[in-house]
């Protein structure tokens, strides 16, 4: 039986050791790559011509991950300018390559700095085409856009809100835009991120459009959502989910809290606050708050007055099961992922635009997404499902009304 040639190549490869394929693989690579790089020089390597425009100036080892393995490939590298294979930068996980398009974009627009020349070396690029910056943003910001955009369906009991000051160029000024995150749980027990958006100032009108947008999307059966005790948050919850309960933070309000006590006595009153979280059942839980603010009382009547005002807010955890409790009663869970956004938003310093944010923070949330869409579940499932229905009243008629008024 006759085998065409591509055929024959195909089994040739099939039966070939991993190993003698990957240095297969590797030689031809770095051949291509060659005959790439005497191209742009006008000239082979070792080659006098007069028509040479360019000089090689050695490698940069980078390791390529591919069927056969992982290969260090030897990439040339220029006297004038820069090669870098298109197909290579293509395979980095999507979040980095954000990353390098924020670089890239800030690099080509003269605003970036020293720093960000040498975090352009570091990751192997020593500059960088508009067409090629141009290129890698249309696809990242169609990812993000799908992603910031896709429906939800579903009831999502559990809600976290948080905003990130990110630094951002508007119009010549170096200006702080918050940028607003909304982690849900589903009812299958797992995080999701809900939403992401950008807005001059982190103030009532700015949530509340974020938080109708995700109420458009599809966001419903919220029964209790956790945040700290920014005012215009606060009200904003209240206008567009009115029938979940909010949690204050209660690592949020011990801040507040203890600015209001003397520097020596702030370890007591931590712990004795702290103590009303250690009860094992909410009924406990009410009669150690009483406790502490009759204990509070004496030395300290202001904190105790402030402690007694944020009652309910501070106890709205004890509406649902013990089981859930240390995840719902904080915003301490999504400390971890405000600070994966960090990492990446915090090389990068000032943005160029905020496009350029939502490109970046987007394409971080999105990997972390699908991390927890795969990932073992959060909370308990019949606690979840238990949480989600009975009571829960879903508003079916909610996304088509804001969706009229915001016409």
């Amino acid at each position: 039986m006759k085998m065409d040639g591509k055929a024959l190549l195909g089994k040739l490869i099939e039966d070939t050791p991993d190993d003698v394929v990957a240095e297969l693989l590797k030689n031809v690579t770095e051949s291509l790559m060659g005959a790439q790089v005497d191209a742009l020089c006008g000239a082979a390597r070792g080659e006098r011509s007069p028509a040479r425009v360019n000089q090689r100036n050695g490698y940069r080892i980078r390791p390529w991950d591919t069927r056969a393995g992982t290969i260090e490939l030897a990439i040339p590298k220029l006297r004038s300018g820069s090669y870098f294979p298109e197909w290579l930068l293509e395979r980095r996980r999507r979040a980095e390559r954000a990353l390098m398009s924020v670089i890239a974009e800030s690099y080509v627009l003269g605003v970036s700095t020293r720093r960000v020349d040498k975090l352009v070396k570091a990751l192997g690029v020593e500059g960088i085409s508009k067409s090629q910056v141009s290129k890698l943003s249309e696809s990242l910001d169609e990812e993000v856009k799908t992603f910031r955009e896709r429906p939800l369906s579903g009831a999502y009991p559990f809600v976290w809100l948080d905003a990130l000051e990110i630094k951002c160029r508007e119009e010549g000024r170096v200006v702080s835009v918050a940028a607003l995150l909304a982690v849900g749980v589903n009812q299958e027990g797992k995080r999701e991120i809900l939403g992401l958006d950008t807005t001059t100032t982190e103030d009532g009108a700015g949530w509340l459009a974020f938080l109708r947008g995700l109420v458009v999307r599809g966001l419903g059966g919220v029964r209790l959502v956790t945040s700290d005790a920014h005012s215009g948050l606060v009200k904003a919850i209240r206008a567009a989910l009115p029938s979940a309960s909010w949690q204050r933070c209660r690592t949020h309000f011990m801040r507040n809290l203890l600015t209001k006590v003397p520097k020596k006595a702030q370890s007591f009153v931590a712990t004795a606050v702290r103590t009303i979280f250690q009860q094992p059942d909410a009924a406990e839980v009410g009669t150690q708050f009483s406790r502490v603010v009759t204990q509070l009382e004496g030395r300290f009547p202001d904190v105790a007055d402030y402690l007694a005002e944020a009652r309910e807010d501070l106890l709205a955890f004890t509406q649902h099961p013990t089981t859930v409790w240390k995840q719902i009663w904080s915003n301490n869970p999504q400390e971890r992922l405000n600070k994966e956004v960090r990492r990446r938003t915090d090389v990068v310093g000032i943005f160029p635009s905020r496009f350029a944010l939502l490109r970046l923070v987007g394409m971080v949330l999105a990997e972390q997404n699908d991390e927890w869409i795969e990932a073992r579940r959060y909370m308990n499932l019949e606690a979840v499902q238990g949480t989600a229905s009975g009571s829960v009243v879903v508003d079916a008629e909610a996304p088509r009304r804001l969706a009229a008024e915001a016409v």
